[in-house]
């Protein structure tokens, strides 16, 4: 039988020595390398640099904030369940360390909100109520610290649309269950939307997620300009590909 180790060895040592090397570096020289992969929105290979350097510099707040933001990448990607739990899991504990070094960092305090809320629907009912208190202190946290971040502006529309689209009776039960869910309407998603596309007009899901509130409120010919307007402008981030998926079928629905 032909030995196969010899033709091996050369990879393993490679992978060896890699690892090596990257311990080697500082953690700025990392950071600046998962940069690259970052602005890419390649994950892994973003993260083959951000974890050895959190090793290094592990109270660095911007670190840990994009740390956070390759576990949703790569949760987002998961095809399995309980996967996309573990890694939403790994995306909040990041988002909250980061949060917890530097509670005035409005990054901080937005990967924490959207950490959440990436990891919400996949959780129990307790957890899922809870997620809606944190989430919404930590917006107003990055809205007052800075009222320019369109983002903090749209999570804030997709958190009163999801609380708008519940009926009296699962409200009911939530009250009876956990306690009282806040008050939340359309119209409060709506003027959320529109603020996110004043600050940036540039950022297709804004004006997905605006559509979608039109649809819910019967609003059909705004909605399908809205959706559509979103559909045909290029990716920013690799979150938009669900967002358009979702409105390709809401659009389809509407037309």
């Amino acid at each position: 039988m032909k030995n196969v180790f010899p033709q091996a060895f050369p990879v393993l040592v490679a992978l060896l020595f890699t690892g090596r090397a990257l311990q080697a570096e500082p953690a700025s020289v990392l950071i600046a390398e998962g940069d690259l992969f970052y602005a890419k929105m390649q994950a892994n290979e973003a993260l083959k640099y951000y974890l050895p350097a959190e090793k290094l510099d592990p109270n660095n707040t911007r670190l840990l904030v994009h740390i956070s933001r390759e576990y949703r990448q790569l949760m987002s990607d998961a095809a399995d369940q309980a996967e996309k739990i573990r890694l939403g899991g790994v995306a909040v504990d990041y988002a909250k360390r980061a949060a917890a070094l530097a509670p005035n960092d409005p990054e901080a305090q937005l990967a924490v909100a959207i950490s959440y809320g990436e990891l919400q629907p996949f959780e129990g009912n307790r957890q899922r109520f809870d997620a809606v208190h944190i989430i919404k202190v930590a917006l107003d946290k990055v809205i007052e610290l800075d009222p320019r971040n369109d983002l903090a502006w749209h999570v804030l529309g997709r958190w009163y649309k999801g609380l708008a689209d519940l009926d009296p009776f699962r409200r009911g039960m939530a009250q009876a269950a956990f306690g009282a869910l806040p008050a939340a309407t359309y119209e409060e998603a709506v003027t959320c939307f529109e603020k996110a596309i004043q600050l940036n007009p540039g950022r297709p899901i804004h004006y997905i997620e605006l559509g979608t509130v039109y649809a819910q409120m019967g609003r059909k010919d705004e909605a399908r300009r809205f959706i559509a307007k979103g559909l045909d402008m290029p990716d920013q981030e690799k979150e938009n590909a669900a967002t358009k998926r979702e409105g390709e079928q809401l659009l389809a629905k509407l037309r």
